[in-house]
């Protein structure tokens, strides 16, 4: 989430004053009113992030039709997912409702009145983040090759509030909103051609791509997956604790990798390469700073290991490291251009890249 300097220093003043007026007032009751306060200064602080995320994410849904309006017919809608995978009242009134989320589509503006188009589904990355301008320049260059882009905001996505947050459901049912989102452009959108549909994610991005094709693998042309989280449990011994937190929270898996392999395993794509039945490209590079390359190696190998046939490049410190075909720099465009390749071989866009 965003998070702005003045935050820390109210919140630092705050604690020197509530230490001040505990020093003042001996006693349990003064200590336990002080770490109170905290609390609902915590509380506070988390609440206002949170609505710093809205806000942000507002200011940035107009700068998608500045960023890529001239070239794209922009929009967004609200659909629906499963339910909360951990509801608090499993038997409380709408617990099994299905989850409301946000979804943008990208339709080229010089599309045939008559033609059938390829569909890319590109989830973002990020344990928490959003779809946001960053991928303006990306949408531009598969809008330009005749792509209809459907790219979900799914659960645990910021910029919609702190429950929206919390629904987090990793390597879950968060893919299964990814696939909703394709399901309802291919009922809404007559002029997409369900045959020629392909995924392309990266980092977190990329792990949801990888566990759609392996749960619905009749229903894609392709996929790519670049600088993938491939092993949650290799992932998170190498993370700090802050990031092991994300995933330990009461409402998210509610239990670490030691409490509970299988269900790290469960959400990790490596463990389940035996499922793989569509072309699938992987890029990463060995100075990634976020996802290690020695975890995408361990999806490469598990992958020969079960006989699959896969294509894949590890880069050797390419600039950029973790962002490095994300950028707008020539080693990343020559990067995009052997994406944009391998997509157009089984997608047919009306102009693939030359």
């Amino acid at each position: 989430m965003h998070r702005l300097p003045v935050i820390a220093t109210v919140a630092a003043c705050t604690v020197v004053f509530g230490s001040v007026a505990w020093a003042q007032t001996p006693g349990r009751g003064a200590e336990e009113t002080v770490a109170r306060q905290l609390e609902e200064l915590r509380a506070a602080q988390e609440s206002l992030e949170h609505r710093l995320d809205e806000l942000a994410k507002a200011i940035d849904d107009v700068a998608w039709y500045h960023r890529v309006g001239d070239v794209a017919v922009v929009d967004k809608w609200r659909i629906t997912g499963p339910p909360d995978a951990n509801p608090k009242n499993p038997t409380g009134p709408g617990a099994t409702n299905p989850i409301k989320f946000y979804t943008y589509t990208f339709v080229p503006r010089n599309r045939p009145a008559t033609a059938k188009l390829p569909l890319i589904v590109l989830p973002h990355g990020g344990v928490h983040a959003d779809f946001t301008t960053y991928h303006a320049h990306l949408v531009r260059e598969l809008i330009e090759q005749g792509y209809v882009i459907v790219a979900p905001d799914y659960r645990g996505s910021t910029g919609y509030g702190e429950s929206f947050y919390k629904l987090i459901d990793y390597g879950g049912r968060e893919v299964d909103d990814v696939h909703a989102a394709k399901e309802w452009v291919l009922a809404t959108f007559d002029f997409v051609d369900p045959k020629r549909v392909g995924l392309v994610g990266w980092s977190h991005g990329g792990l949801i791509v990888l566990m759609e094709a392996f749960a619905h693998p009749k229903e894609y042309a392709c996929v790519f997956a670049g600088v993938p989280v491939s092993d949650l449990i290799m992932r998170l011994g190498y993370h700090d604790k802050d990031y092991q937190d994300l995933f330990s929270a009461d409402y998210h898996v509610g239990k670490t990798v030691r409490q509970d392999i299988e269900e790290y395993k469960r959400r990790s794509p490596v463990w389940h390469v035996d499922k793989l039945a569509v072309p699938l490209l992987i890029h990463t590079t060995t100075n990634d700073e976020d996802v290690n390359v020695i975890e995408v190696e361990h999806l490469i190998r598990a992958l020969k290991a079960a006989g699959k046939k896969f294509e894949y490049e590890i880069f050797d410190n390419a600039p950029g490291g973790h962002s490095f075909d994300r950028m707008d720099i020539p080693t990343a465009r020559a990067a995009r251009a052997k994406i944009w390749a391998f997509l157009a071989r089984y997608l047919a866009p009306p102009n693939p890249p030359r």
